[in-house]
């Protein structure tokens, strides 16, 4: 039995029960031995790739962008500036606002390019882009 079909036990005859009855029939005619009303529904299976929670998809983007941040030269470059200028505050706005147009440029952009492309393409791309940057921090410190 398939998982999207509709259950054949819905009209109070189990699916074993036809069988037997289907076996036990000496008519040769072909007239159906049940009738499913046409108004059944099919049971949709559940899909691998699960809708995931708002709540989910915050705390994982969450912890990872504050584990990419931390240390990175972003905040060394404001850590510099708060102790420079004495003015936290105003340093803290200014990156904040920062970094909440860099993040709303990449959502905008990742929503462009998964409307136009398929998502093993993005994942293959992003992972080629993160190579070559990589490759490139290499060639750096062994030229330097």
């Amino acid at each position: 039995m398939k998982l999207d079909s509709a259950p054949l036990d819905i009209s109070g005859i189990s699916q074993t029960e036809i069988e037997l009855k289907l076996e036990d029939s000496t008519d040769l005619s072909l007239t159906p031995v049940i009738a499913i009303a046409p108004s059944v529904q099919p049971v949709v299976a559940d899909s691998p790739q699960k809708q995931q929670s708002a709540l989910v998809v915050f705390g994982t983007t969450f912890v990872t962008i504050f584990l990419a941040e931390i240390g990175d030269k972003t905040q060394l470059s404001t850590l510099l500036m708060s102790a420079e200028s004495h003015s936290p505050w105003v340093v803290f706005i200014g990156s904040a606002a920062a970094l909440i147009t860099t993040s709303l440029l990449g959502v905008l952009l990742g929503s462009w390019i998964a409307n136009r492309l398929s998502p093993k393409t993005v994942e293959k791309s992003a992972g080629v882009m993160l190579l070559v940057i990589s490759l490139m921090l290499f060639w750096d410190i062994f030229q330097g």
